[in-house]
């Protein structure tokens, strides 16, 4: 009887007089089966398609940072039945990164709803002499251009993010590239980098297992799911990062379906289970509900990581 009140509500006689969802709706996830992406993508999916009374099939597009997926949801019908799991690489850190992206964030989408905000964490390996941000600063001014950093590949969010603290904190650390969290992590437990910046989903599982060590957060606030650890802004003022996701649809989308599919995320994405998941995997609900607050918020994001990929000087093909 629950169940049937909530879709009456959601609902809305425009929507139900235009029959939308009448079939299963595709979300186009532009990452790898198994990823951080693809977990949190199929989380948010969950609840939302039975709100909506129709399947949400994932399908995996992964490649070029995104790129691939996000352009064949750009050329799809604007019909409410394709969308894509879009998150801050696909419409901020992208256009600046390739200089010929085959498709513009900013006119080619609607945003639907924000998901999430995701922390990273400021990871060492084990046997580096730290135990505080503020001490690795010290340390790394004392090293010069002898000391690594890990991403999982160029203007991905960490090596953004970390070229963002390298600034902020007036040292110079070497970036040795990776193709994916996996490999960077698997390197900085095995002492062959030094530091890393990283989602915390990909760090966690090291974190876990005691394989590194876990200094700070990016976030401006400690997070639920690691209380005891510092943010990066306790020692360097001032300083936040953070990575998100959300759903977009291709521009000229209907106005009805976008507000009926930003109400059953919404609700779905508040479940007490499914939040507790999402703060397990370093995940918050992202505090935004209009269509219209997302687009303001990735139009201001976009030109954050604009900047901090321009000074970073990197440049994809």
């Amino acid at each position: 009887m629950l169940m049937g009140g909530v879709l009456a509500v959601l609902a809305a006689p425009a929507v139900r007089a235009q029959g939308f969802p009448e079939r299963p709706i595709r979300l186009v996830v532009p990452f790898a089966p198994g990823g951080g992406g693809d977990t949190l993508a199929r989380l948010s999916a969950q609840p939302a398609q039975t709100l909506l009374g129709q399947p949400l099939v994932l399908e995996n597009r992964p490649g070029a940072g995104g790129n691939i997926g996000a352009e064949s949801v750009a050329r799809a019908p604007a019909d409410g039945y394709t969308l894509l799991y879009g998150t801050n690489g696909t419409h901020a850190i992208n256009e600046a990164l390739y200089p010929r992206l085959p498709f513009r964030p900013d006119v080619d989408f609607i945003p639907v709803v924000a998901l999430t905000r995701i922390a990273l964490v400021l990871v060492v390996r084990k046997e580096l002499p730290v135990e505080t941000g503020a001490a690795l600063i010290a340390w790394l001014k004392d090293r010069p251009g002898q000391v690594t950093y890990a991403s999982a590949g160029n203007g991905t969010t960490g090596h953004i993010a970390s070229e963002m603290f390298r600034t902020a904190a007036g040292v110079d650390i070497v970036h040795v590239p990776y193709r994916g969290n996996a490999a960077a992590m698997t390197d900085l437990a095995a002492g062959r980098v030094d530091i890393a910046i990283d989602l915390i989903p990909a760090a966690a599982p090291l974190l876990e297992g005691g394989a590194v060590r876990a200094l700070a957060v990016t976030s401006m606030q400690p997070l639920p799911s690691h209380p005891n650890l510092p943010t990066v802004a306790s020692f360097l003022p001032g300083f936040e990062v953070g990575a998100w996701d959300g759903i977009f649809a291709p521009v000229g989308t209907p106005t009805e379906a976008i507000t009926m599919l930003n109400a059953a995320f919404r609700k779905g994405m508040r479940q007490e289970g499914i939040v507790t998941k999402l703060r397990l995997r370093g995940a918050e609900v992202a505090p935004i509900e209009t269509p219209a607050d997302f687009a303001s918020y990735v139009a201001a994001e976009r030109q954050k990581w604009a900047s901090a990929v321009r000074a970073s000087g990197a440049q994809m093909g």
